[in-house]
C-alpha cells in the first residue's frame, strides 16, 4: 500500500534472498479488484531509497553499526533518562505508514507507558483540519460516503485535490462516473492540474481563496432558493445563524478571484446528487478547518448527505485513517473523546495503568512538539516519519532535533536518520503482518511476503522491545499482531468507530471489512443515513428517510468559521506565492523515489518572462544544458536552488514545488490552523533570484 485508497496487492518474494520480485493488483481484493497504479507497484517492488539493514548508534559524532540489542539498550537508556522528571520529557512522533497494530501499540506506549502529551503523528500534517470539521459537523470523524457511492453520483466536485496524481485508482472510478451522459466533473484548484485537464469545468481560484469561494457558492444557493429546506429543518441545526452571516456572493467571489459564472456552475452542480471531494489544498491552511467546514455546509444546505452524495475528504497516507482510529493521537481508540473522564478511565483500566498517567489533552501537534524540544522535551522517538523533510520551516526542525536525544525507527535512510543518536531499522510493507484502514473506513489484512535481514524487526516488535526496557509490564507478553488487534477492537466496542465485530478470522474470509462493524455479520456502508425500510422490495420513493448523528442534538451542525488573514502575504521583497503539491511518481517525503537532483519549480510563462534575466543559465553551464534555467527560491526562512520549468498550468505569480523533495520545506512557514494544529503548507511569500555560481555546477552534475 502506498496511499490511502487501500488497494490490495499480491506480493511475491524471489526464490533466494530478500525483497519482492512480483507486485501486482489483487483481483480478489474487494477494494481495487485487481487495479493498481504504477507508483504503488514500483515503489514497493523496486524502491530507489537506501534500505536500513543494520542498527546504528552515534559514537564520537558518527553513526556506526551495532547489534540490535545494543541499539535497544542505548535507546532505552536515553528515553529513561528523559522520563526521569516526568512523562513529558519524551516526545513521540508516529505515522500513517504503520499498521493498525503498530499504531495502537505506539499510542499505548506514548500515552499509557510514558504518559506524554507530546505525541502526534504526521497525519496531523495532512488530515487534522478535515477531522476537526467532521467532528464539528457530525460529532464523529471520517467521511459519510464510501467508494460504493462514486458510481451513483451525478456531479463530482474535486476541490483542492489532485486525485489523478495522488490517488490514481480512485480517480479512475471518479472519471468513469463523471464520463456518463448525465454526469460531470468540476475541479476547483489554482493550478490546472492533471485532474483539471480532464474535467468539464476548472475553477482557478486564488491561492487561499477557498473559504471565500465556498461562502460565495452557499450565498448564491440561498439567494436563488436552492436550499433543501426539508432536510435542513429535519436533520440539521445552525443554518439560520449561518444564513444571516453569509457575505454577498459577488463580493465573496471577487475575494476568491473567480467569476460569478464559476460560482453558478458550482451552485448548479450541487442541485444534483453530488460527491464533494477535498484534499491538502483545503486542509493545509490556517483556515483549513473553516474551509473544510464550509464545504460540508454546502452538502448540508443542498441535502447532499444521502448515498451517492456527500463530503469526502481524500486521505493521503496508506494508514492515516487507521492512525486516527487506533493510535490515541487525537482521540482514544474508537474515537473516544480525549478529555472525557469516563473514557480515559476505561482506557486506563484496559491498559492497566493509572488514570492519572493518561494526559487529558491530545497535545500541541507536531509543530508545537518541535517547539517544546529543549524545554520540557529532552528526547524524541520518531517512528516511520521524516520530520526534517516533512515539517514546515524544516531548518528550525533540524536545529531542534539536534538538541534532543533522538531515536529514529524507519525502513529507509532519511534526513531525520542523519540526526539520530540511535537508528532502529524496521520492516516495511510486504515485510510486516497486521491490518490497515483505507480512507473509506475499510480494514484489510496485510501479510509478510518476504523475510528481513537479522537486524531488522517490525515496528510492532521494536515498540514492544523498547517498552519492555523502559516501562516493563505495559504489555503482558510479546506483541503478536492478532492479539494486539483483538485488544484494540474490543476497546472500540460501542464507540462511533466500532470495530469489535472484526477479527483476523473474519478478514481471512471477507478480505476487507468497513467499520463501524459492531457485530461479526455487519459491515457499514453510508453513515448517518437510514433509508427507512428493511423490505428490499419496498418502493424507495415511499420510504421515510431519516438521519442520526452522534451530536448532542442528534443533528448535523452547520459551521461558523471565519477566515483568518493569510500569515504571509506577498510584498515587494517577496512578490510570489509558493504552493506545494504532489507529483504522480512520488509520495510523502520521497525516500523511495528521489534522486540527487534539485527540485523543479514550475512557473507560468508570464512569470518566467518577467524573471528571464534572473533565470538565465550562466555561461559555464554544460553544453548539452542550453535549455536549463536555474534559480533560487527564497523565503523569509531559507533559500533553495531549483531547476525552473515553464508551465501554463501554473497561475501567474505562483511558484509550484513538489512536497517530496527534502529541501522544499526549508521554505515553508510553521503557522498552523488554530483548531486543528495543521500547518499552512500551501501559501508563503517567496521570490526568485539568480543561482549562485557554485550551485550551477552542482545542479547540472546532479541532473546529468
Amino acid at each position: 500500500m502506498r496511499c490511502a485508497v487501500g488497494c490490495g496487492h499480491v506480493q511475491r518474494a524471489p526464490e533466494r534472498g530478500y525483497g519482492l520480485e512480483t507486485v501486482r493488483g489483487d483481483a480478489a481484493h474487494p477494494v481495487n479488484q485487481g487495479l493498481a497504479c504504477q507508483r504503488g507497484v514500483s515503489e514497493t517492488a523496486d524502491p530507489d531509497g537506501e534500505w536500513l539493514t543494520r542498527p546504528l548508534v552515534r559514537t564520537d559524532g558518527d553513526l556506526v553499526p551495532t547489534t540490535i540489542e545494543s541499539a535497544l539498550e542505548r535507546a532505552a537508556e536515553g528515553l529513561s533518562t528523559a522520563l526521569a522528571d516526568g512523562g513529558d520529557g519524551v516526545a513521540v512522533l508516529g505515522s500513517g505508514q504503520q499498521t493498525n497494530e503498530a499504531a495502537y501499540a505506539l499510542g499505548k506506549l506514548a500515552r499509557g507507558g510514558f504518559g506524554t502529551r507530546y505525541y502526534d503523528a504526521n497525519t496531523t500534517l495532512c488530515m487534522a483540519s478535515a477531522v476537526t470539521a467532521y467532528y464539528d459537523a457530525f460529532g464523529s470523524d471520517a467521511p459519510p460516503p464510501t467508494y460504493d457511492d462514486i458510481p451513483e453520483a451525478e456531479r463530482h466536485i474535486v476541490w483542492g485535490a489532485n486525485p489523478a496524481a495522488a490517488h490514481p485508482v480512485m480517480f479512475r472510478w471518479i472519471r468513469q462516473s463523471a464520463d456518463a451522459d448525465d454526469s460531470e466533473l468540476i475541479v476547483v484548484d489554482p493550478v490546472y492540474s492533471e485532474t483539471a485537464e480532464v474535467a468539464d469545468h476548472h475553477v482557478p481560484l486564488e491561492p487561499g481563496g477557498d473559504l471565500a469561494l465556498a461562502r460565495a457558492v452557499l450565498a448564491r444557493i440561498v439567494e436563488t432558493d436552492r436550499v433543501d429546506e426539508t432536510f435542513v429543518a429535519e436533520a440539521t441545526t445552525g443554518f439560520d445563524e449561518l444564513r444571516s452571516e453569509l457575505p454577498d456572493a459577488a463580493e465573496a467571489a471577487e475575494m476568491a478571484g473567480v467569476s460569478m459564472a464559476d460560482v453558478d456552475n458550482l451552485a448548479d452542480a450541487l442541485e444534483n446528487p453530488t460527491l464533494l471531494y477535498w484534499g491538502m489544498g483545503i486542509n493545509q491552511s490556517v483556515n483549513g478547518t473553516a474551509a473544510a467546514g464550509a464545504l460540508i455546509d454546502l452538502c448540508l444546505a443542498t441535502g447532499n448527505l444521502r448515498p451517492g452524495t456527500g463530503p469526502f475528504s481524500l486521505t493521503g497516507q496508506a494508514n492515516s485513517m487507521g492512525t486516527r482510529v487506533c493510535s490515541s493521537k487525537g482521540s482514544w481508540p474508537g474515537h473516544r473523546p480525549f478529555a472525557d473522564p469516563d473514557h480515559r478511565r476505561e482506557v486506563a483500566e484496559t491498559w492497566d495503568v493509572p488514570t492519572s498517567r493518561l494526559p487529558d489533552d491530545p497535545g500541541p501537534g507536531p509543530v508545537g512538539i518541535v517547539d517544546a524540544i529543549g524545554d520540557e522535551v529532552e528526547a524524541v522517538y520518531a517512528v516511520a516519519t521524516n520530520p526534517v523533510a516533512g515539517m514546515p520551516d524544516a531548518t528550525h526542525v533540524r536545529e531542534k532535533l539536534e538538541k534532543s536525544f533522538l531515536v529514529v525507527q524507519d525502513a529507509f535512510h532519511s534526513e531525520t536518520v542523519e540526526l539520530a543518536d540511535v537508528v532502529l531499522p524496521a520492516a516495511t510493507w510486504g515485510e510486516s503482518e497486521g491490518t490497515t484502514t483505507n480512507m473509506e473506513r475499510t480494514i484489510s489484512r496485510v501479510r509478510a511476503a518476504t523475510e528481513t535481514p537479522s537486524g531488522v524487526r517490525t515496528d510492532l516488535e521494536l515498540i514492544g522491545d523498547l517498552a519492555d526496557r523502559v516501562v516493563p509490564d505495559l504489555f503482558d507478553e510479546s506483541l503478536e499482531p492478532e492479539a494486539v488487534f483483538d485488544e484494540f477492537a474490543a476497546l472500540t466496542a460501542g464507540t462511533p468507530a466500532d470495530c469489535s465485530g472484526i477479527s483476523y478470522e473474519r478478514l481471512e474470509t471477507e478480505r476487507a471489512v468497513r467499520w463501524p462493524a459492531p457485530k461479526p455479520d455487519v459491515s457499514a456502508g453510508y453513515r448517518y443515513y437510514d433509508a427507512g425500510s428493511d423490505n428490499e422490495s419496498a418502493d424507495p420513493s415511499s420510504a421515510e428517510e431519516s438521519w442520526s448523528f452522534p451530536t448532542g442534538s442528534g443533528r448535523a451542525r452547520f459551521s461558523s468559521g471565519e477566515a483568518r488573514p493569510l500569515p504571509e502575504p506577498t510584498d515587494e521583497s517577496y512578490p510570489l506565492t509558493l504552493t506545494t503539491a504532489r507529483r504522480p511518481d512520488a509520495y510523502n517525503t520521497g525516500v523511495r523515489t528521489r534522486g540527487d537532483e534539485p527540485p523543479t519549480a514550475r512557473v507560468s510563462p508570464a512569470t518566467a518572462a518577467a524573471l528571464a534575466d534572473d533565470l538565465e543559465a550562466p555561461t559555464d553551464a554544460p553544453a548539452d544544458d542550453d535549455d536549463a534555467r536555474y534559480g533560487r527560491v527564497v523565503s523569509r526562512r531559507a533559500s533553495v536552488t531549483v531547476c525552473v520549468e515553464t508551465d501554463e498550468a501554473i497561475p501567474d505569480g505562483v511558484v509550484w514545488l513538489p512536497i517530496h523533495h527534502p529541501d522544499v520545506n526549508d521554505l515553508t512557514l510553521p503557522d498552523v490552523d488554530p483548531r486543528s494544529n495543521e500547518p499552512n503548507f500551501k501559501q508563503c511569500a517567496v521570490r526568485l533570484e539568480p543561482p549562485r555560481e557554485r550551485d550551477v555546477g552542482a545542479v547540472a552534475e546532479a541532473s546529468a
